[in-house]
């Protein structure tokens, strides 16, 4: 089997224990043990236990983003574009809220284990990267420019869904969930203008 194989095959392994027995108790002997491979071919492929947890971390970022940013369309309405890439991350989260609940236990396992904090920087590194990107096309996509700078935003409406998918983990309450996500794109859509150019 080629290396890249063995590595997203143990990527994968990794993200169904941690799914299903969480962060802690993903030791590299369980993602092995999972992935039916030696501990020496998870050495092969990776440097650390740090270097998997933020590979992770970068695999289930891109899974979600790669699913949202499909829906942006050219010159569409800045209004639906918003609106329906917030509802395509919430149906995915609700249908994976396990992994969903990986990122929340990385970042505290992260922030409390010496030798892991980089990982926590990195993991909100890629999500605000990811809120900044998706704005930006959905800007240039339907012709219109924000009045905020993006990064700004990005942190916002990260903070918005950061706190919103927790809420929901502990009262699993779709409808204010979505209320919510509507009240986010209105008061999104308030910083935006059509573009100058």
């Amino acid at each position: 089997m080629a290396a890249s194989d063995r590595r997203a095959e143990l990527l994968e392994a990794a993200i169904r224990v941690m799914t299903r027995d969480g962060v802690a108790k993903a030791t590299t002997r369980a993602i092995v043990n999972e992935a039916g491979m030696t501990l020496g071919a998870f050495h092969y492929c990776f440097d650390s236990r740090a270097q998997l947890l933020e590979r992770v971390t970068e695999t289930l970022t891109e899974r979600y983003v790669a699913e949202v940013r499909g829906l942006f369309a050219p010159h569409r309405d800045i209004r639906d574009s918003v609106l329906d890439s917030l509802h395509a991350f919430w149906k995915g989260f609700e249908a994976n809220p396990g992994e969903h609940q990986i990122s929340y236990e990385l970042t505290q396992y992260a922030l409390r284990n010496p030798g892991f904090e980089n990982i926590a920087r990195r993991q909100y590194e890629i999500f605000l990267a990811a809120f900044a990107s998706l704005l930006e096309l959905a800007a240039d996509n339907a012709g219109i420019e924000w009045t905020q700078p993006v990064p700004i935003l990005a942190r916002y409406v990260h903070s918005v869904i950061d706190g919103l998918n927790m809420t929901w983990l502990v009262d699993r309450n779709s409808d204010h969930s979505q209320a919510v996500l509507h009240l986010l794109a209105d008061h999104l859509l308030q910083y935006a203008r059509p573009s100058a150019a």
